[in-house]
């Protein structure tokens, strides 16, 4: 049996017996997974170095556009690189006291991914190759506890737009460390995962969305690009 509670301003339901998650709340990774379980009106929470952040009302300009804009890249980049899967706002568990919930992602798809595998019951589990995030600004929890979990936890390349600064920070992992990348004065961030990923800051920060789709229509031209396509389609084989 299920019971109203009120989180904030939120109203979701948690079943009898299960506290309900709260932000700032200090769990493991499976007894946060047990009390999100209970709240199937929660559709967005974290678990950041066992520390429970739950997400506020999502504002369009702050965040929902600008995360569309990035799916929608990047799901064209997924569709024209085969081998290569991704996810927008999928939780995914990284080790005992990390449960992110990425705006974007991308994968090599398993068995061929060294860092990420498909549970059983459909989680994602381990660091995927790319995750892109929205943030409000330097201030977000994204460039702070959040990138320090996903630097722990090997992800290979981290891209944070911050919104409200208008500024894109590009992080490579080097020797266990997250090295920020200067980005050319063209603006654009190349994958040093996925060949052919080209992602046109200024183009984005300009709400050009059409320029952005030329820019990487472009990378996804490059012999570097068609390399690496035979290259995951070498190790499926």
């Amino acid at each position: 049996m299920a019971t109203s509670i009120t989180n904030g301003t939120q109203a979701d339901f948690c079943f009898e017996g299960i506290p309900p998650l709260e932000p700032g709340d200090r769990l493991t990774r499976a007894e946060f997974e047990r009390r999100w379980e209970a709240m199937p009106n929660l559709k967005r929470a974290e678990l950041i170095e066992g520390v429970v952040y739950i997400a506020a009302a999502v504002r369009y300009r702050q965040h929902g556009r600008p995360n569309r804009w990035v799916t929608r890249l990047l799901v064209t980049y997924e569709g024209r690189t085969p081998g290569v899967a991704g996810a927008d706002n999928v939780s995914i568990r990284m080790d005992l006291d990390n449960m992110p919930q990425p705006d974007s992602l991308l994968f090599i798809e398993p068995p061929h991914s060294r860092l990420i595998a498909i549970g059983d019951d459909g989680h994602l589990v381990g660091a995927p190759e790319l995750i892109v995030e929205i943030a409000s600004s330097s201030a977000s929890y994204d460039l702070g506890a959040k990138l320090h979990a996903y630097r722990r936890n090997g992800v290979p390349e981290y891209v944070v737009w911050r919104v409200l600064d208008g500024e894109f920070d590009w992080f490579v992992l080097h020797e266990g460390e997250f090295r920020r990348q200067v980005i050319e004065d063209e603006g654009i961030v190349r994958s040093t995962q996925f060949p052919g990923l080209w992602l046109d800051t200024r183009a984005l920060l300009d709400d050009k969305i059409a320029a952005a789709f030329e820019t990487l229509e472009r990378g996804l031209k490059t012999s570097e690009h068609a390399a690496f396509i035979r290259q995951l389609d070498s190790s499926s084989a």
